[in-house]
């Protein structure tokens, strides 16, 4: 079987690039579309072709180069235009990402069947936002992949057809754990002795790092690391916050690359995800990887990992509740064992790679390809 998985703006790597791997592991011949990650290495492809044929010109500039997200847009619709000529005999094409559906849903290239996953875009933030343009995807496609049956119902609730929407879960991001080349943790983080709570990711308004640092008050005997990019957010007030917290803040305000990674995560003794809003989110599968306690907020899919005894649950924007929740696992080492245990199984059954690429070619097949 010939897939071809396209993502134009490469949004999602980690998760493109495992899927692909392990469509090419389960025996297909896949090929990934997309363009170059301006923000550091991505995974090396395992068995599987790459073609970077999208925003060529901007794909080459830093991503903090000015203008540059003007550059890309001009090229996205020549991209796009290529992209349909190319011409490729495939049996299936999978989309992660259509960036600006009223212009990539009217040039698609020609022929069936065509899936699309739905990254990001079922949160309730935005909802009302987004949906015109999400709703000129859907009516293109044959299936669309939910990752979280909390997705799937977000996806009926547009009026899509029950039997086009199928639930594959997002993969725990294993390759992390056994890559090449790790780097360590800065020496000043190295030294730390003490229990560490981690959030990692980019710094959203819907992802609560301020209500994290307003839990953070409560909890004795520990430091919180804030690792990850600002985006929408002021640092500064962040920072302000934090010195009002008994015990450490430290930040990392930069994106941390693949091989930077590990040595936080396996530095952690707890990763908190404290948002507000979310339907899934990489870092969490991230941290099932490694093993690691979890606390999360119950937001879209994140209590359907949590049932599975892969992390503890916070109610959303609730900073007592999450204190408490934090203190808990700080505390009590055999609990965070259990959970880092639950995790690591959670991690090679239901959220392996190898089970979601069954799931995948399932689909495929149904469709004809």
């Amino acid at each position: 079987m010939r897939v071809q998985v396209v993502d134009p703006p490469a949004y999602t790597p980690p998760y493109d690039r495992s899927l692909c791997a392990a469509l090419a592991r389960a025996g297909a011949d896949v090929e990934l579309i997309t363009s170059r990650f301006v923000h550091g290495p991505v995974p090396a492809p395992l068995g599987y072709e790459v073609r970077e044929t999208f925003y060529r010109y901007s794909g080459r500039r830093d991503a903090s180069a000015p203008a540059r997200r003007s550059v890309k847009l001009a090229e996205h619709v020549a991209d796009m235009l290529r992209y349909r000529r190319s011409g490729a005999a495939v049996d299936i094409r999978h989309f992660q990402w259509l960036p600006v559906p009223a212009v990539d849903t009217r040039l698609l290239p020609p022929g069936r069947p065509r899936v699309f996953t739905a990254h990001g875009l079922l949160r309730s933030e935005g909802w009302d936002r987004r949906l015109r343009g999400l709703r000129r995807v859907l009516d293109r496609m044959d299936a669309v992949v939910a990752l979280s049956e909390f997705g799937r119902e977000r996806l009926a609730s547009t009026g899509l057809d029950a039997d086009r929407i199928k639930v594959i879960p997002h993969g725990a991001f294993d390759y992390l754990t056994h890559q090449p080349e790790e780097a360590p943790l800065p020496p000043e983080l190295a030294a730390v002795a003490g229990p560490v709570i981690l959030f990692f990711g980019l710094i959203r308004p819907y992802k609560g790092v301020d209500v994290l640092i307003d839990a953070f008050r409560s909890v004795k005997d520990a430091e919180l690391w804030i690792v990850g990019r600002p985006l929408g957010v002021s640092l500064d007030d962040l920072r302000e916050a934090a010195a009002a917290a008994p015990g450490r803040v430290r930040f990392v305000p930069r994106f941390v690359s693949d091989q930077e990674l590990p040595a936080y995560f396996r530095r952690a003794d707890v990763v908190a995800l404290p948002h507000r809003d979310a339907e899934q989110s990489g870092v969490l599968f991230a941290a099932l990887a490694f093993g690691k306690a979890i606390v999360m907020s119950d937001v879209g899919g994140f209590g359907e990992v949590a049932a599975t005894g892969a992390g503890a649950l916070a109610p959303p924007g609730d900073a007592p509740a999450l204190g408490s929740r934090l203190q808990e696992l700080v505390d009590n080492s055999t609990e965070r064992e259990r959970l880092a245990a639950a995790a690591a199984a959670a991690a090679s059954g239901p959220y392996s790679w190898e089970l979601v690429a069954r799931q995948t070619l399932d689909l495929y097949r149904e469709l004809g390809a």
